[in-house]
């Protein structure tokens, strides 16, 4: 027969390991996976967005960031479009998904572009590849460059 004082550990052990799995009530569970893919070459962009549209067909709770900067913001201004058509509504299904989109400000500013010339499913971020190291260092993104 075991010890009243060894059951009263296990039930503790028990009881600490089901409190430090829980999720506050109200606050959502941290991303299992969470992923920064860089695009700096708009030639990439389809192959990104496929890629993309896999790795959520994979794990559908997957957080990911795209971010894009020099010319890799080509496919995310307004009008965007390549000899399979306009980006458009490929990125705003992956946004309806959770996708964020993000635009370099030292890119629009190097070619004299305004917040205007951006899709209205991307975000502005003052640089690119500090909002890469950004996600990689202190939010503990994955990085991915198609």
């Amino acid at each position: 027969m075991k010890s009243p004082l060894a059951a009263l550990g296990l039930a503790l052990s028990l009881g600490l390991a089901l409190m430090a799995t829980a999720v506050p009530q109200g606050l959502a569970a941290e991303p299992a996976e969470k992923v920064v893919y860089h695009l700096n070459d708009a030639s990439l962009a389809r192959t990104a967005l496929r890629n993309i549209e896999n790795h959520l067909s994979a794990s559908p709770e997957v957080k990911i960031v795209v971010v894009t900067h020099g010319k890799g913001i080509d496919f995310l201004l307004n009008e965007a479009k390549d000899d399979k058509g306009a980006f458009a509504p490929q990125v705003a299904g992956l946004k309806e998904k959770g996708v964020d989109f993000r635009v370099c400000r030292n890119t629009l500013k190097g070619r004299k572009l305004d917040d205007s010339a951006v899709s209205m499913e991307a975000q502005i971020v003052p640089s690119g590849v500090a909002e890469i190291g950004r996600l990689q260092a202190r939010d503990g993104f994955v990085y991915l460059k198609p």
